[in-house]
């Protein structure tokens, strides 16, 4: 038994053989197909759900309310009364303050439980890097305030580079503007992305082709000091396996990082990034 449990989000991205075998715990957000909610319980298999993508549908996503944190603050509390909940980048939702105003509720309610709440600024598997980072941590004996100062300290360091091959999936959802999005309307042309000291998506340029779209992402990991600083790099990808190798091979021949985390691009993170997707997540020097 832990001394306090790691809780983050589904947007995390990932694997639930990781989740389970660290105990940590997840919040979960809702995604909506043809008014089916999906993410509670019931799930499209993640390649039934590109598939539905690739077919036109056009699924949308809801944060964590408070009462559905303070619910599984509850849940946890049963067994853990100290947690460290590592929330999705303000910037892209409003679950990290419905975390807040949960937490808040529950040491009112429960004066022996404590929960500290960061806002991690990160996306997708730029979040699960820092889940990975503070289990690494606790598993070395850290407090829950050594871990949430590193994690606090770091975060800014944690690089997001994406590529997408529609920019009108984030337009559409909310996460860029309309002028941003002008770009992936573009013929051959692929949007670059990064999450900036903000949380928010911008974007960094754009190349004509997939396969230099996909050599600027690993210019961009090395442009922010990949190479002297990443332990690892974490990737996920919108169904394109074949994509994903790639830049795993070109990783390891161009970094010198030989080990991995891949994993699809949940359904929560796919909704507004759609197929083809492949974002790669590391520590560097700076975002």
């Amino acid at each position: 038994m832990y001394q306090y449990k790691i809780v983050t989000d589904s947007t995390a991205d990932l694997p639930v053989e990781y989740l389970e075998k660290h105990q940590i715990g997840c919040l979960n957000l809702s995604y909506i197909i043809e008014d089916k909610i999906y993410g509670q319980g019931q799930e499209l298999e993640i390649e039934d759900f590109y598939n539905v993508m690739r077919k036109g549908k056009m699924p949308s996503t809801s944060q964590v309310n408070p009462d559905e944190a303070k619910a599984k603050f509850e849940e946890f509390y049963q067994t853990d009364k100290n947690i460290l909940y590592l929330a999705f980048s303000s910037g892209l939702s409003g679950t990290y303050n419905s975390g807040c105003i949960a937490a808040n509720e529950m040491m009112t309610e429960h004066p022996d439980c404590k929960i500290v709440v960061i806002d991690t600024l990160c996306a997708s598997m730029g979040e699960a890097l820092i889940v990975h980072k503070a289990v690494t941590l606790r598993e070395q004996g850290k407090s829950i305030d050594e871990v949430a100062e590193w994690v606090s300290g770091n975060k800014l360091k944690v690089v997001h580079a994406i590529t997408v091959d529609d920019l009108n999936h984030l337009y559409r959802g909310g996460r860029l503007s309309k002028a941003a999005a002008v770009v992936g309307t573009m013929v051959s042309v692929k949007p670059q992305l990064h999450v900036n000291d903000e949380g928010k998506l911008a974007v960094l340029g754009k190349n004509r082709g997939r396969k230099k779209s996909l050599d600027a992402l690993i210019d961009y990991l090395e442009e922010k000091g990949a190479r002297g600083v990443a332990e690892e790099v974490f990737i996920i990808h919108g169904d394109c396996i074949e994509d994903t190798e790639y830049v795993k091979e070109q990783i390891e021949k161009r970094l010198n990082i030989q080990n991995f985390m891949v994993n699809f691009a949940g359904p929560i993170i796919g909704s507004h990034t759609g197929p083809g997707v492949i974002g790669l997540f590391c520590m560097g020097e700076s975002r």
